[in-house]
C-alpha cells in the first residue's frame, strides 16, 4: 500500500508556528538593519563626494534682472 499525502498528516503546533514566525521575523529585521546602515554609509559617501567635487555649482543668488531685457527700476 502506498502512503498518501494528506494535510491531516502535516499538523503544526502553535509553538512550532511561533518559532517559525519568530525566526522569519528575525531574519527580516537583520536584513532591514543592514539596509539602513548601508543607506547611511552611502549617504555619507555621497555627501563627501559632492563636497569634494571640482564641478561644484555656485548656489549664491544672482540677480538676473540686471540684464538688458529688463528695466532696472531697483535703484
Amino acid at each position: 500500500m502506498k502512503p498518501t499525502f494528506s494535510f491531516a498528516n502535516v499538523i503544526i503546533s502553535t509553538e512550532q508556528l511561533t518559532i517559525i514566525l519568530l525566526v522569519t521575523a528575525s531574519v527580516f529585521i537583520v536584513l532591514i538593519a543592514i539596509a539602513i546602515v548601508k543607506m547611511y554609509k552611502l549617504k555619507a559617501e555621497n555627501k563627501r563626494l559632492v563636497d569634494s567635487s571640482p564641478y561644484k555649482i555656485d548656489e549664491t543668488y544672482k540677480d538676473f534682472t540686471e540684464g538688458h531685457l529688463y528695466e532696472n527700476n531697483n535703484k
